[in-house]
């Protein structure tokens, strides 16, 4: 940091709550805004109230797709040092993120686990007792699309067994913290009873890494690439 940078560090510490919050409105009008701030003609605070006033649904859709932007910001970026390149999405795809390297390719959806009036969803004891010891405690991702919808006579909503590789999971609701995630095959995920093609909406997801969720992508890969054939706690 510069001089100049220091003073003004060591005045603001000295600053009242009202002076500082006289700077930092003035530093908004002075420092570039949000691309999205300058396409909508608004203030991230005006957007941030409209997204805490809205309904729980709209909050999830929300969260949801946060939990994809951290993805992108801190996980990719590692990947890259490993010498992974990200391929770009084109279309609505059934997965979020394509990452390659030499010939190897990889899907990846990117969900949030599950959670129900602020707190994190555990799976169901009764589906939890079909497990083979599963952790304790062991909790929901759900994974399905958003959008509902029928296309050649069937439901476009169920992800379908190839549809994706990878399965990672944001921990947020679990630990507090938005670069925690959790990696599976995609192909070890438990299908719906009513037919095996399908992935089951409602999975189970260790915040503990096991022999089926790291939080490692490169090791989830290394799972994937291994062609092992498992269902989750099975």
């Amino acid at each position: 940091m510069s001089a100049l940078t220091d003073e003004v560090l060591r005045l603001l510490e000295r600053a009242t709550d009202k002076d500082k919050a006289v700077i930092f409105a003035y530093l908004r009008e002075h420092l570039p805004l949000h691309p999205l701030e300058r396409e909508w003609n608004t203030t991230a605070d005006a957007i941030l109230t409209a997204i805490a006033r809205s309904t729980d649904l709209t909050l999830r859709g929300v969260r949801g797709i946060l939990a994809e932007a951290t993805f992108e910001t801190a996980v990719l970026p590692e990947m890259e040092k490993a010498g992974w390149n990200a391929v770009k999405i084109v279309g609505d795809l059934t997965y979020d993120f394509h990452i390659q390297r030499k010939r190897t390719e990889v899907r990846i959806q990117v969900k949030l686990q599950r959670r129900e009036q602020g707190v994190p969803k555990e799976y169901s004891k009764k589906n939890a007792a079909k497990l083979t010891a599963p952790p304790d405690p062991i909790y929901v991702v759900e994974v399905q699309k958003t959008r509902g919808g029928e296309r050649d006579g069937e439901k476009t909503r169920p992800y379908r067994f190839g549809d994706f590789d990878i399965l990672a999971v944001n921990l947020h609701p679990a630990t507090g913290d938005w670069n925690r995630f959790a990696f599976t095959v995609g192909r070890w995920l438990l299908p719906r009873a009513s037919d095996e093609n399908l992935i089951e909406i409602m999975q189970p997801v260790s915040a503990t890494p096991d022999d089926f969720w790291t939080g490692d992508l490169n090791e989830c890969i290394d799972w994937l690439l291994s062609r092992r054939t498992r269902r989750l706690y099975s």
